[in-house]
């Protein structure tokens, strides 16, 4: 075994640190400045970098704005290659994860807000990596969940993707203290693909709930779970 195996972890996690400073930079100076007039240059001499570094880790200013996603999305899979068990659950599990990633980034995830809803072909990027995420679940409960309906998975990963997004914008809106607690409560309510075939084939076994507008996600899945019996999976 190579003797500097062991360091490899260590060696990404700086890897992606320092992405992460060239990425905050960035989004620092496209906040204060605009995106159109801030250059490469100005972004490489605030982070520290050279150009020619900054292009060895990106490949545009429209790439750096999204770089963390990057990582986001693989730290998202290499989660769902190793989950063992339920795979609705690991895919619930691989959102919560994402979500806790960008709590610990989120003044990145505040101004990247701020930047993208300003510049048209950034609103489109960000669609675009939206689907990302939602092709990298749909595509893994396909493998995983072969016998359920393609439309039930694809309606499921539709429905935590946005979840997630909506819980995280109003985090880094000021709206919300959303915690990734809360985000695990409202994906639990979501229905799983046999829940979701019970409702399309017409099953007796089909709920249907009323709850008052200002419960919170968590208030929704506790008054579910008293009202069926069911322990609350964050309670155990």
């Amino acid at each position: 075994m190579p003797i500097d195996q062991p360091a490899r972890p260590r060696a990404d996690a700086d890897s992606t640190q320092r992405r992460l400073t060239v990425v905050d930079q960035a989004l620092r100076l496209f906040a204060e400045k605009g995106y159109e007039a801030t250059t490469v240059d100005e972004i490489a001499e605030a982070a520290g970098i050279s150009r020619r570094t900054f292009f060895r880790q990106f490949r545009s200013k429209e790439d750096v704005v999204f770089a963390d996603h990057e990582s986001q999305l693989a730290q998202a899979r290499e989660f769902l290659e190793a989950a063992q068990g339920d795979p609705w659950d690991a895919v619930c599990e691989a959102v919560v994860e994402v979500f806790e990633r960008f709590t610990q980034w989120r003044e990145i995830a505040a101004r990247r807000y701020g930047v993208v809803r300003q510049v048209p072909t950034l609103r489109e990027r960000e669609i675009v990596t939206v689907f990302r995420y939602e092709r990298l679940f749909t595509d893994y409960l396909r493998r995983r969940s072969p016998g359920s309906a393609d439309l039930a998975l694809v309606q499921f990963t539709a429905a935590v993707t946005a979840t997630h997004n909506y819980l995280l914008r109003r985090m880094v809106r000021g709206e919300s203290a959303a915690s990734p607690a809360d985000l695990r409560a409202a994906l639990a309510a979501i229905p799983r693909g046999g829940a979701a075939r019970d409702a399309a084939t017409g099953s007796d076994q089909m709920v249907v709930a009323v709850f008052p507008r200002d419960l919170s996600p968590r208030q929704v899945a506790d008054l579910l779970a008293r009202q069926l019996a069911v322990p609350p999976k964050n309670a155990q």
